[in-house]
C-alpha cells in the first residue's frame, strides 16, 4: 500500500516559532540551490500559509552573502535532502565510476547468518502500532520511499514519528534497531539522536525537530525471513537504509553525522565519531611521502566536500587517491580497519559477511584525503571501491557555537543567545571536528539491495 502524499501518521501540528524558522532556512538554501522548483519538490507543500513568526530572524541568514556554505544535509550535489536530485526506485542505477555498472558484483546465496530475530523484531514493532500508524509507515517492496531520505532536519518524513509513539512502542523501534545494528551502530544512532536534543536545548529548547524523538520507521514490503523487505529509519543526521532478503543484509546507504560530535545530555557525556576520525588519520599517517603525493590531495578541504549524500543514488565518481594494490601489509589493514568502522555499524555476523566482501576487492580500494593531518585538523577522506564508497567530512558549524575558551564540549544548559553551546548561529566559522558528516554506499547497484532484488525477481518471476 502507498501512503498518500503527506499524510501523516502524527498529522501536521502547528509550526512554532522555531520550526517555522528552520523551515525559512530550507527553504531560502533551497533556492539558493537547485531553484523554486526544487523546493516545492523538497517540502513537497507549501509553507505561504504558515504564520510569518520569526521572519526576522529567517531574514538575517536568507541572504546569499549570509548563508551557511554548509547545511545540514548530504553535502555536494543534494545537500538539502534529495528533493528535484531524487532518484526514482525504477530508475536506481547506483554509484558508478563512469556511469556504467560493473556486473556480477553481487549475488544471492546464503551467509549463514540468521535473520530470524530480526524479522520477528520488525514485525513485532509493527504489530504493535495501530491501524492508522501502521498504515502511515508500510510502501511496497520497490517504493520511491527509499530514496526519498533526507538527513536534514526540517525536511518532510512520511511514517511512524518516534516521538508520536507511546514508550512501549518506542522500546519495539529501539529493538528492531538492536538486533538490526551492533552494539557500536546502536550507540552512535542514539547518540545522535541525543545530540540533536542536546542542539535543540542549547538553543533555547522548542523546537520540534531538534530533539530525540524526530526520527520516523519505514518499511518496504512485510518482515519475512523468505521474502524481501526493509525498513528505513531517518531522522536529522541519520538515514539508515537497511534491506533483507533471507539471511543476505544490506545497509546502505547509511548517513551518520552530528553538530557537536561531544557534548554532556542529561548528565551523559557523548563523545561521536571518534573511531572514524582517528582511523582516518591512522590510515593517512602511514604512507609514505610518494603515496602521500597520489593520495593526498593538493586543494584543501572546503565546507561541503560530500558527494554521494541525499539524493545523490546515481552518482557518477571516479576513483581518485592511492589505490589498494600500492599499499604494504600493514597500510592494508589500516584499509581495512577503517572500513571496519563505518560496516561495524551493522550487526556482527553481517559486518564479518560485508568485511569480506570489502576484503575480495582490496587492490582496487582506493583512499583519497583532502585537508590538515594533526589530531584536531578538519579533514575530508573517502575509500572508494566497487563494492563500498565512504566519506567523511568535517563541515563548518550551522546551529552550534562555543566558547573557544570552554574546550571540546559545553552543557545544554548553556546561553541560548549565542554564549558557550549556543545560540541561533546559522553557519559561519572554520570546518571543525564539532560538525561531522559520514556517508556509506554499497556501488554498482548494491544500494537498497537493488542488485539482489533484480535477482530475485528474475529467477522466482
Amino acid at each position: 500500500m502507498h501512503p498518500h502524499g503527506h499524510v501523516h501518521g502524527h498529522g501536521h501540528r502547528p509550526r512554532t516559532p522555531e520550526t517555522e524558522r528552520t523551515r525559512r532556512w530550507f527553504m531560502n538554501k533551497s533556492l539558493l540551490v537547485g531553484g523554486a522548483a526544487a523546493v516545492a519538490t523538497m517540502t513537497g507543500c507549501s509553507s505561504g500559509s504558515s504564520s510569518d513568526t520569526g521572519s526576522s530572524e529567517a531574514g538575517s541568514s536568507a541572504a546569499p552573502g549570509g548563508m551557511p556554505s554548509g547545511g545540514p544535509g548530504g553535502g555536494g550535489g543534494g545537500g538539502m535532502g534529495p528533493g528535484a536530485t531524487q532518484v526514482k526506485y525504477a530508475d536506481l542505477k547506483g554509484v558508478t565510476t563512469d556511469g556504467e555498472v560493473v556486473e556480477d558484483l553481487f549475488s544471492i546465496h546464503s551467509t549463514g547468518v540468521s535473520t530470524d530475530a530480526l524479522v520477528k523484531a520488525a514485525q513485532a514493532f509493527l504489530d504493535g502500532l495501530s491501524t492508522k500508524e501502521r498504515r502511515s509507515c508500510v510502501f511496497d517492496i520497490d517504493a520511491d520511499e527509499w530514496t526519498a531520505w533526507s538527513n536534514v532536519d526540517g525536511y518532510e518524513r512520511e511514517g511512524a514519528r518516534m516521538g508520536d509513539l507511546t514508550d512501549e512502542q518506542r522500546a519495539l523501534g529501539y529493538a528492531l534497531l538492536g538486533e538490526a545494528l551492533s552494539a557500536d551502530g546502536l550507540k552512535q544512532t542514539r547518540g545522535i539522536m541525543k545530540l540533536n536534543a542536546f542542539l535543540g536545548d542549547s538553543r533555547g529548547g522548542g523546537q520540534e525537530t531538534l530533539t530525540e524523538g524526530h526520527y520516523y520507521f519505514t518499511f518496504m514490503g512485510t518482515p519475512s525471513t523468505t521474502k524481501p523487505w526493509g525498513f528505513q529509519f531517518e531522522g536529522h543526521h541519520v538515514a539508515i537504509n537497511y534491506f533483507v532478503l533471507g539471511d543476505q543484509v544490506v545497509m546502505t546507504p547509511t548517513f551518520m553525522g552530528s553538530e557537536p560530535t561531544t557534548a554532556t545530555y542529561q548528565g551523559e557525556k557523548i563523545t561521536l565519531f571518534r573511531p572514524e576520525t582517528k582511523s582516518g588519520l591512522a590510515m593517512v599517517r602511514s604512507l609514505d611521502e610518494t603515496q602521500r603525493g597520489k593520495a593526498v590531495s593538493s586543494q584543501a578541504n572546503g565546507n561541503e566536500d560530500m558527494k554521494s549524500g541525499a539524493g545523490q543514488d546515481n552518482l557518477e565518481l571516479a576513483y581518485e587517491g592511492l589505490a589498494g594494490s600500492e599499499l604494504t601489509t600493514a597500510q592494508r589493514q589500516k584499509l581495512l580497519d577503517l572500513v571496519g568502522v563505518y560496516v561495524g555499524y551493522i550487526s556482527e555476523g553481517h559486518a564479518e559477511v560485508k568485511m569480506t566482501e570489502v576484503e575480495k576487492h582490496l587492490d582496487e580500494t582506493y583512499f583519497f584525503w583532502m585537508g590538515e593531518t594533526e589530531d584536531d585538523s578538519a579533514f575530508y577522506y573517502r575509500v572508494h571501491s566497487p563494492v563500498v564508497l565512504i566519506e567523511y567530512d568535517a563541515q563548518a558549524p550551522l546551529f552550534y557555537s562555543e566558547d573557544s575558551s570552554s574546550g571540546a564540549s559545553a552543557s545544554a544548559s548553556s546561553g541560548a543567545d549565542g554564549g558557550p553551546g549556543g545560540g541561533m548561529g546559522m553557519g559561519g566559522g572554520e570546518p571543525s571536528q564539532q560538525h561531522i558528516h559520514t556517508m556509506i554506499r554499497t556501488p554498482n547497484g548494491g544500494d537498497y539491495g537493488v542488485d539482489l532484488l533484480k535477482l530475485h525477481l528474475a529467477s522466482d518471476h
